[in-house]
C-alpha cells in the first residue's frame, strides 16, 4: 500500500479541556493513549489545535487569539485579533502547523467577528507568533479546513461561506510574503489532499457528487454522481466528509433518510485512479464525520471517552 511523502506524525483532539497529542509513528490501533497533554491558558476556550512534531509545543485558536503554550502550559506567545469580537456565534478562526514546524497557519473569519475588516490568513512564526505574512481574503467565511501539501510547502485552504458556497484557495511563504491562488469557482468544498499530493478530493456545495482533482491546478480527473451508487439523487445526497484513506483509495459518504424519516448514511471506497466503487465500507462509527482516513490504510473514529480510535481494515 502506497505511504505518503510525508506521513501525519501527530494528530490531536481536546478532551476534557486540554490538548492532546497522539504519536501516529507508535503505529498504534485501537484507542490511542496520548503521548502528551498540553493544557490551555487559563480562561482560554479553544477552537483549533495542533502540536508540534517534537510533542514540546501546542499551538491552538480561541474566537480572539492564536495562542502558544509549552507541553507543561506555559504560555509562550499569544497573537490576539484585535478588536475583541462581540459576537460569540458564527465564527471558527483555525490554525493548522507548517509540516517543518516552522509556521502557524491562521485563518481569521473576521467579516462574521464583526471586527470591521476583511478575512484574513496570516502565517505566524510558530517561535514567536510574529505575522510572517498574512492577506486579505474576499470571503465571509465562518471557519476554515486547512491542509499542508505534504510536498511543495503550499497550504490548501477552504473558506466556508454557509449557504453562500464554499471558496478553496492555496498559498505558501515566498521571501516573506504570501504568494495566494484563488480556485475558480465557489461550489466545491475541499475534504482531503492525497498523501503524494498530486491529488485532492471535493465534493459539491449542493452535494450532489463527489470530484477528484490534480494538483496544483485543480483540473477534474472524474466526479461521480449519487446515482453512480446505485442511489436516488432526488433522495440522497454526498456527505461532506470522506478522505484519502490511502494513494489509491478515498472514502466517500453518503446520507439519506428512510420513510420514517430516520437519517441513515453508508461510507464506500473508490479507486482514485479508474473511479471505480469498490463497495460499501464499514468505518466502524455511528456518525459520518466521525471518520479521519489518514492515508496509509489505517483511519480515526472516536472513542465515548474522547480519544481517538485508530482502525484498519486487515
Amino acid at each position: 500500500m502506497a505511504h505518503p511523502t510525508h506521513p501525519l506524525k501527530v494528530v490531536t483532539r481536546l478532551v476534557d479541556g486540554g490538548v492532546c497529542a497522539y504519536d501516529l509513528d507508535a503505529g498504534d490501533l485501537g484507542v490511542l493513549s496520548p503521548s502528551v497533554v498540553c493544557r490551555p491558558s487559563a480562561g482560554d476556550d479553544v477552537v483549533e489545535h495542533a502540536v508540534s512534531a517534537d510533542l514540546q509545543r501546542a499551538y491552538y485558536t480561541t474566537l480572539d487569539a492564536a495562542v502558544c503554550v509549552t507541553a507543561g502550559g506555559t504560555e509562550v506567545w499569544r497573537s490576539d485579533f484585535e478588536p475583541r469580537s462581540e459576537h460569540r456565534m458564527g465564527h471558527r478562526p483555525g490554525c493548522v502547523l507548517s509540516l517543518d514546524g516552522s509556521t502557524v497557519w491562521v485563518y481569521r473569519p473576521d467579516v462574521m467577528a464583526g471586527r470591521g475588516g476583511p478575512d484574513r490568513w496570516a502565517a505566524l512564526d510558530a517561535g514567536t507568533g510574529a505575522v510572517v505574512a498574512q492577506t486579505e481574503l474576499r470571503t465571509v467565511g465562518h471557519g476554515g479546513e486547512q491542509l499542508p501539501h505534504p510536498a511543495d510547502g503550499h497550504v490548501l485552504l477552504d473558506v466556508g461561506e454557509g449557504q453562500d458556497g464554499s471558496v478553496v484557495y492555496r498559498a505558501r511563504l515566498v521571501e516573506g510574503r504570501m504568494d495566494l491562488v484563488r480556485y475558480p469557482g465557489d461550489d466545491r468544498c475541499l475534504i482531503g489532499l492525497s498523501p503524494d499530493g498530486s491529488h485532492f478530493m471535493t465534493v459539491a456545495q449542493d452535494q450532489s457528487d463527489v470530484a477528484l482533482h490534480t494538483y496544483p491546478d485543480g483540473e477534474v480527473t472524474f466526479a461521480l454522481s449519487v446515482d453512480a451508487f446505485g442511489h436516488d439523487p432526488d433522495e440522497i445526497y454526498v456527505e461532506w466528509s470522506g478522505g484519502y484513506l490511502s494513494t489509491d483509495t478515498v472514502v466517500v459518504s453518503l446520507m439519506g433518510e428512510t420513510e420514517d424519516e430516520q437519517e441513515w448514511f453508508r461510507h464506500y471506497t473508490v479507486d482514485v485512479q479508474s473511479g471505480g466503487i469498490h463497495g460499501e465500507f464499514d468505518a466502524h462509527t455511528d456518525n459520518p464525520y466521525d471518520i479521519r482516513p489518514l492515508g496509509d490504510g489505517s483511519w480515526l473514529t472516536t472513542d465515548p471517552s474522547g480519544h481517538p480510535v485508530r482502525r484498519t481494515g486487515a
